[in-house]
C-alpha cells in the first residue's frame, strides 16, 4: 500500500497531532475531577537547579490550573513520603522504590565537579577521576542518596582509589556551595546542578569528570494507589518534556 502525498503529509503530522491529544484528554480529566488541583511534590536537592525549574515551568504551562507545593527531602526519604501520603509525585536521585510506589526514569547524566574558582584543579578544562585520589570529596551522608554516594565510591575504586570523603550533614544545598567555595574540598554532583551552581556567583565552578564518568539518573515516582488525574497529568508533561529535550540520553 503506498499513501498519497495528502496521506504522507497528514503521517507526518500524526506524532504532533497525537501529542495534542493527549494534552487535551488530561486537561479534560483535570477540569472534570474532583481531585484537589494542590500537587505535594517532593524533590531531592540537587535537583532544585536545573531540573526542578525545567520541569515546574513545563507543568505550568500544561496545567494553569495546578498549584504545585514543592518541597525539598533527601532521595532516601521520599519513597515513604509518597507511601504514607505525604507526598503525591517524587523526584529522586536513583530512589529505592518500595511495594506501592511507581517509578520512571526521567533524566540521565554525567556527574561533574564543583569546586571553589580558586581551587588548584579549577585550571582544568576537565578533570579525570584519578586525579581526585589526593582530594577530600565533599558528599552528603551515604543514608541519604545510598544508590548514588555507592555509585561514586564504585567509580572512585574503578579509577584505582579510595576516596577520602566528607559528609555534609545538613541542607541547604547553598550552606554547601559557600563551603566548596572556599577551596578545601571538591563536590560530585549531577552537571545540571553544577553548571546553574558555577552561574550563581557565589565562586564555585564546575567540570566534567572523566575516565569514567560517572552517571547520576533522576526519577519521578508516585503512590500506585493514587488515582488522581492530576498526579497522572503531571506524569505525562514530565515525560514528554524529558523526550523532547533528551535527557534520557
Amino acid at each position: 500500500m503506498q499513501l498519497t502525498a495528502a496521506g504522507r503529509a497528514l503521517a507526518d503530522e500524526a506524532p504532533g497531532a497525537l501529542t495534542a491529544l493527549e494534552r487535551a484528554l488530561e486537561m479534560a480529566r483535570l477540569a472534570g475531577s474532583a481531585e484537589t488541583t494542590t500537587i505535594r511534590l517532593g524533590y531531592t536537592p540537587v535537583a532544585s537547579f536545573g531540573t526542578l525549574t525545567a520541569l515546574l515551568e513545563a507543568i505550568q504551562e500544561e496545567h494553569p490550573g495546578l498549584t504545585i507545593d514543592a518541597r525539598e527531602f533527601f532521595s532516601a526519604e521520599i519513597p515513604e513520603r509518597l507511601h504514607v501520603g505525604d507526598l503525591d509525585i517524587g523526584l529522586a536521585l536513583f530512589p529505592p522504590i518500595p511495594d506501592g510506589v511507581a517509578g520512571e526514569l526521567v533524566r540521565a547524566e554525567r556527574v561533574a565537579a564543583v569546586l571553589g574558582t580558586h581551587h588548584r584543579r579549577a585550571a582544568a578544562a576537565e578533570i579525570p577521576l584519578a586525579d581526585l585520589s589526593d582530594e577530600t570529596l565533599l558528599l552528603f551522608p551515604r543514608r541519604l542518596a545510598p544508590a548514588y554516594y555507592d555509585g561514586i565510591v564504585a567509580a572512585c575504586h574503578q579509577a584505582g582509589f579510595t576516596p577520602r570523603i566528607s559528609t555534609f550533614e545538613e541542607p541547604p544545598v547553598n550552606a554547601m556551595l559557600s563551603r566548596l567555595a572556599s577551596g578545601h574540598e571538591v563536590g560530585l554532583a549531577p552537571a545540571s546542578f553544577t553548571e546553574h551552581a558555577a552561574k550563581a556567583g557565589i565562586g564555585v565552578t564546575h567540570r566534567n569528570i572523566t575516565t569514567p564518568t560517572i552517571k547520576a539518573e533522576f526519577s519521578m515516582l508516585w503512590s500506585t494507589s493514587d488515582p488522581s488525574p492530576a498526579v497522572a497529568g503531571v506524569v505525562a508533561t514530565t515525560r514528554r518534556y524529558a523526550e523532547r529535550h533528551g535527557w534520557l540520553g
